[in-house]
């Protein structure tokens, strides 16, 4: 049975289109303005074996906010409506992951009910960058816990993400995002022993 799941949000603020595959290769083609989020997107993918495409447009000349945000909320919609009712799935999933000096860890539950605990211990300096038109362009890295708390939203899961240890405001952002993509790979893989069932002793995901 294939896992795919297309959400579409559309505000006065952001027009997001995105298509989600739980079983894909690790491919992500999204139309992304956003430079250091598309490379988050695409490690999310890459580590997480889900295949991710869309478009995403927003009101930058506001601030980032709007548009990471909004992208959370759809890419958990997108895990949500994928899912379904969770049958025969693990569920909950756990992963370090070390990236340099850094080590991040991330726990998940798809157990109905939204909760964000972010620990990712940034110093809120937005990273600079080159555009591929020669300008300068910036992440806001206070937008990184509004992607994670829009995604629990929309996916209606539990997520912890902890900073362990580190000095780099990438190395942490990237690290988290790859621990959250592996520990969310792992719970909601197919659990062969389960047979189908939802794996809850209500009999129901809420």
């Amino acid at each position: 049975m294939e896992r795919i799941a297309s959400v579409e949000r559309n505000t006065f603020e952001t027009q997001i289109n995105l298509t989600l595959n739980l079983d894909g290769s690790g491919k992500c083609s999204v139309r992304n303005p956003i430079g250091f989020f598309d490379h988050m997107l695409q490690a999310f993918c890459k580590h997480g074996m889900f295949d991710l495409s869309g478009t995403l447009e927003g009101d930058l000349h506001v601030d980032q906010h709007h548009l990471i945000e909004d992208t959370g909320i759809a890419l958990g919609m997108c895990f949500a409506k994928a899912l379904g009712n969770c049958a025969g799935i693990y569920r909950s999933g756990f992963f370090i992951y070390p990236m340099d000096e850094s080590l991040l860890q991330a726990s998940v539950d798809f157990g109905g009910r939204s909760f964000l605990v972010c620990n990712a211990q940034l110093t809120g300096i937005p990273l600079v960058s080159i555009s591929p038109e020669g300008k300068q362009a910036s992440f806001q890295t206070d937008c990184f816990e509004d992607f994670w708390q829009g995604f629990v939203n929309g996916a209606r899961c539990n997520l912890h993400l902890d900073t362990i240890r580190g000095r780099s405001d990438h190395h942490k952002m990237e690290g988290l995002f790859k621990a959250a993509s592996r520990a969310i790979r792992a719970a909601v893989e197919i659990d062969p022993r389960r047979n189908g069932a939802i794996p809850s002793t209500k009999g129901i995901i809420v």
